[in-house]
């Protein structure tokens, strides 16, 4: 049986555990990408809604993999992470993402960005 999230791949203006930090406008222009579970290239379900707002990249998910939806329905599983290339950055303290182009959203056990978790679980 499916489940279905909601949660953040990414939050905007906080240091994730590698020194980067995320821009808002960042993803913008983003198209589709598949949802993966740890950036593995086979799609574990798919990504229904992926959109900026004013706290960081919202993503609206399903999860078919039972294995995977267990897991997450169960709240055993609940980071996200992103692919991607970088387009635009500015180099400091921090490495600051301004522009990048999304290749992916995956479920993660432990996510770069100490924040983007799974927020929201319902039945698929």
């Amino acid at each position: 049986m499916s489940v279905r999230f909601a949660g953040y791949a990414a939050i905007f203006d906080v240091p994730d555990r590698g020194g980067d930090v995320v821009r808002a406008g960042a993803f913008a222009g983003s198209g589709p990408v598949p949802l993966l579970w740890q950036h593995r290239g086979v799609p574990v379900g798919r990504i229904e809604q992926l959109a900026e707002d004013s706290r960081g990249l919202r993503v609206i998910g399903r999860v078919e993999l039972p294995e995977l939806a267990q897991l997450v329905r169960d709240g055993a599983l609940g980071g996200l992470s992103f692919g991607y290339r970088v387009q635009a950055a500015r180099h400091g303290r921090w490495r600051e993402l301004e522009r990048l182009d999304l290749i992916e959203v995956s479920l993660v056990a432990v996510p770069m960005q100490p924040l983007a978790w799974v927020h929201a679980v319902a039945p698929g």
